[in-house]
C-alpha cells in the first residue's frame, strides 16, 4: 500500500508543479478501473458462436475525403459499429481465445487491416480503423464522470515475429468523453460562410497506444516496444511503462469527477490493482464531464502490401462507481475481492 500511496503522491506532485496550484486543488485519488459494479448489456465476451460483424462495405473515411459511405457496418448483437470517422478493421472475426487468456473464455474478437485509409488506394501514410462499442447508444445515455466510469479490456499480443515490420504505433484503446471548451462553429453559405470560436460541446478521445520500435530501422540490438499515453496537457503523447513480454495484457482506464483521466496496465489476465497505475492526466487541458464510450485503433503502413500486426482482445468491461440512475449492474470481480 506504501507503493501505491507514493505513486499517488507522485503523480499529484508533478501536476501541480507543472500548473502552479496546489495539490489538493488538482487532481482527486485515482480510481482503479473495474471499480464498482459492471453495467450489464454493453460491451461483449464474445461467447456465442453465432457473434458476427456485417461490414457494409466500402469502409467510412470521413477523416481523409469527407465520404462516410454509409450504411455503417455493424455487429449481429448490436455491441460493436463502424466509426464513422475513420472506418472499421478489414478484418473483424470471432476468434478461439490464445492460449494463456481469461480461464472460461473460449471467444475472443480478431482485430487487422491491410488498407487504414480509402479502401484499395493505399497512401503509403500510416492510417488508423475504429472499432467502436455501442456504449452510449445501448444505455439511451452518455454517462456522468460524477458516476466515476471505467472501462477494462484484454489484449493479446502476438509474438514479435508476427507484428508488422514498422516503427510506430499498432494498436490503441481509447475513450469517447466530452467536455464544455472553446469550438469553431461555421454559418452562412457559400463565400459568406465564416468560422467564429464559441464555448460548446467538446468530443475527444484519450487513450493508450501499443507502440513498436522495430531494430531493422532503429538500428537498435533488439526490437522494442512500449505503452504510449495520450495525452498530456498540451495535448501532446509520452512514452509509458515498457512491454517486456507479448501475449496477454490488462488495460485500463478509469475518470474521477474532477474529469482526471487515470491509466492502468498490466502483463497477464488478472484484474487490475492499485500496482498497476502508470499515471494521471487532463488531456488537451480538459477536465472530462461525460464519458460517450470507448473504442480500439488498428494501425498500419497503408501500403497495399503489409497487414497490420493481428490483435486479439476480448472481455472489454464498462464498470461506475456511483451509478446515477437505474442502469443494470452487477459487482465486479474486484469489487467483490
Amino acid at each position: 500500500m506504501q507503493l501505491s500511496l507514493r505513486k499517488i503522491l507522485a503523480v499529484v506532485a508533478m501536476t501541480a508543479a507543472g500548473s502552479g496550484q496546489t495539490p489538493d486543488l488538482l487532481a482527486q485519488r485515482p480510481v482503479v478501473p473495474g471499480t464498482g459494479s459492471e453495467i450489464v448489456g454493453v460491451a461483449d465476451d464474445f461467447e456465442d458462436p453465432d457473434w458476427n460483424y456485417i461490414p457494409r462495405n466500402p469502409k467510412s473515411t470521413e477523416d481523409i475525403d469527407e465520404n462516410q459511405r454509409g450504411p455503417m457496418g455493424r455487429t449481429t448483437n448490436g455491441r460493436w459499429y463502424e466509426g464513422i470517422k475513420r472506418g472499421h478493421p478489414d478484418i473483424v472475426k470471432r476468434v478461439s481465445t490464445p492460449a494463456g487468456g481469461l480461464p472460461d473464455s473460449s471467444g475472443s474478437m480478431l482485430l487487422q487491416s491491410k488498407f487504414t485509409g480509402i479502401p484499395n488506394k493505399p497512401s503509403g501514410k500510416m492510417g488508423q480503423d475504429d472499432f467502436v462499442a455501442n456504449v452510449q447508444y445501448r444505455l439511451r445515455r452518455k454517462l456522468k464522470v460524477s458516476e466515476v466510469p471505467s472501462v477494462t479490456t484484454r489484449v493479446f499480443l502476438p509474438p514479435v515475429s508476427e507484428w508488422e515490420n514498422r516503427t510506430g504505433p499498432h494498436f490503441g484503446f481509447r475513450l469517447a468523453l466530452e467536455t464544455t471548451a472553446m469550438v469553431d462553429k461555421e454559418s452562412g453559405i457559400g463565400f459568406f460562410k465564416r468560422t467564429t470560436r464559441e464555448m460548446g460541446n467538446e468530443i475527444y478521445w484519450p487513450g493508450m497506444f501499443i507502440e513498436f520500435e522495430n531494430k531493422n530501422q532503429s538500428k537498435k540490438e533488439s526490437d522494442y516496444a512500449t505503452i504510449r499515453i495520450r495525452g498530456n496537457r498540451r495535448g501532446k503523447d509520452f512514452t509509458g511503462p515498457q512491454i517486456t513480454s507479448t501475449g496477454w495484457w490488462t488495460l485500463g482506464m478509469s475518470v474521477t469527477p474532477d474529469g482526471m483521466v487515470h491509466y492502468y496496465a498490466s502483463s497477464g489476465v488478472d484484474e487490475l490493482t492499485e500496482d498497476d497505475y502508470i499515471t494521471s492526466q487532463f488531456p488537451y487541458d480538459y477536465r472530462a464531464e461525460r464519458f460517450r464510450t470507448f473504442f480500439y485503433n488498428v494501425c498500419s503502413a497503408n501500403d497495399g502490401k503489409r497487414w497490420s500486426t493481428a490483435f486479439v482482445v476480448d472481455d472489454p468491461k464498462v464498470f461506475v462507481l456511483r451509478p446515477a440512475s437505474k442502469i443494470a449492474t452487477q459487482p465486479s470481480e474486484s469489487t467483490q475481492r
